[in-house]
């Protein structure tokens, strides 16, 4: 891991000396040129992941498809979710708009005496071994990611805002950032808030953030693909997960049309089996929602992505 970091930390003093520093020193931004460098970080490891779904999660795709790929267009608007979240546009809004949220926050939390502490500390030796931190916190993140992800199927405001997620009938390794912004938003000041509050390092919490979104890249590829009968039970597959989005069955309480579901974990299906909302079932359904269907209602989510972010608005408020 150390290998790996030091080569990192090489790629991403390049890219800022050859291409961001001098952009940012052009825009007379030279007072943010320790964000700047940050932010290449984050544009690093969005092109390395970019690199692994082009080759091998498509690789993937391309061998053994759960389904015929017969919208692409609806693909290409995934793609785009997924761009301004990899190139880090999302994150440079949120660095000129939400970063002073954060700040502020966090310096309320120390004024009032809420403590900060170092997690791995309580595991004895985990400061000294990078992997046994890493993991420790990898884990806390996923059980948060799992009561978050409770939360948007279980709240009526959230879910209309989360229901865009699961509205994309045609799931491919694109469909992970597929979220309306305002969702985005709120999932992204709780997990800053939490890294801070249990003092993962920044290094870290790219890490984090990295490896977890490429699994869950891999977890809503179009692939009939499952880890085997012990496997599955330690990491999210694309089956375990692609049932989460199935209809009738995925986001609803025993296919009632109520809120409810299977499968929330985001890494690890231990939560799932926990808190006893595991489906292990070996199939692979048609996704989407059930109001979408004809016979349903066929409510409209939208195709483009900004007629995409306007009905969710329109959900959050009763007005769709």
């Amino acid at each position: 891991m150390e290998f790996l970091g030091d080569l990192f930390n090489q790629a991403q003093q390049w890219l800022f000396e050859a291409a961001v520093q001098p952009l940012v020193f052009g825009l007379g931004w030279g007072n943010l040129i320790e964000d700047a460098y940050t932010a290449t970080g984050w544009l690093l490891v969005g092109l390395l992941q970019i690199a692994v779904m082009l080759t091998a999660i498509r690789a993937l795709e391309r061998w053994r498809p759960a389904e015929p790929l017969q919208d692409r267009a609806a693909v290409r608007v995934d793609v785009i979710y997924t761009l301004i979240h990899r190139l880090g546009l999302f994150r440079l809004v949120m660095f000129f708009s939400i970063q002073p949220l954060w700040d502020t926050l966090s310096g309320q939390l120390r004024l009032a005496g809420v403590p900060t502490f170092q997690l791995d500390a309580l595991w004895p030796g985990a400061t000294d071994i990078a992997l046994v931190s890493f993991v420790l916190y990898l884990l806390l993140f996923d059980l948060v990611n799992y009561a978050l992800h409770r939360a948007q199927h279980g709240f009526n405001w959230w879910w209309a805002l989360h229901s865009l997620h699961h509205s994309q009938r045609q799931m491919t390794m694109w469909s992970d950032n597929r979220n309306h912004l305002l969702d985005d938003v709120l999932r992204d000041t709780a997990f800053v808030l939490l890294a801070r509050l249990v003092g993962v390092e920044p290094g870290q919490f790219v890490a984090l953030v990295a490896v977890s979104q490429l699994m869950e890249n891999l977890q809503h590829a179009n692939v009939r693909l499952w880890f085997g009968p012990v496997l599955e039970r330690v990491f999210v597959s694309p089956r375990f997960h692609r049932l989460h989005h199935s209809i009738g069955i995925g986001h609803e309480t025993a296919g009632r049309g109520t809120l409810g579901g299977h499968n929330f974990a985001v890494l690890f299906p231990l939560w799932d089996i926990l808190f006893r909302t595991a489906n292990f079932q070996l199939r692979w359904d048609a996704t989407g929602i059930r109001d979408q269907l004809p016979d349903e209602g066929g409510r409209d989510y939208g195709r483009g992505f900004w007629a995409q972010q306007w009905l969710g608005l329109r959900r959050l408020t009763g007005f769709n």
